[in-house]
């Protein structure tokens, strides 16, 4: 898969599972829904919100929503590897949520985050990063073109 459409992939991702998350009246919604799919499948419901919870959650995806329409609209390679550096912090802090307590629908978007992480961070870690390759594509399309 070409690393930029994975990066708009990750972004589309992440603006569909965290858009409910922008506004008070959205994340209650969402919090409802979560709390009903957690509850049928044994894996605990999502607390009650207060306002200070609700405005983190509103911050979040606020934050999450303009950098997923960045990386849908501009999907360059070092995004890619910024946003493989915050799915591990988020993959992170979902593990440590959902073995301290919080419910066990936590796991799945671990799961995500792991899989996009790993997916994003890999190519970083080769002979030649995304930035390397695309930039040497670019030159190789515009060979013979005037600047």
């Amino acid at each position: 898969m070409d690393y930029r459409r994975l990066v708009r992939l990750s972004a589309g991702y992440d603006l569909v599972v965290t858009a409910a998350f922008v506004t008070p009246w959205t994340y209650e919604l969402a919090r409802r829904a979560l709390s009903a799919l957690g509850l049928a499948l044994g894996l605990g419901a999502m607390p009650a919100g207060d306002p200070t919870q609700v405005m983190y959650a509103n911050l979040m995806g606020s934050v999450v929503i303009v950098w997923a329409v960045l990386r849908l609209t501009d999907p360059r390679a070092v995004y890619g590897l910024y946003d493989g550096a915050a799915r591990t912090l988020f993959a992170l802090w979902e593990a440590y949520g959902a073995t301290h307590g919080a419910t066990g629908l936590l796991w799945g978007f671990f799961a995500v985050e792991v899989v996009f992480g790993v997916l994003q961070l890999a190519p970083w870690l080769s002979a030649q990063p995304p930035t390397r390759w695309f930039t040497a594509r670019r030159r190789r399309s515009s060979r013979g073109s005037m600047p």
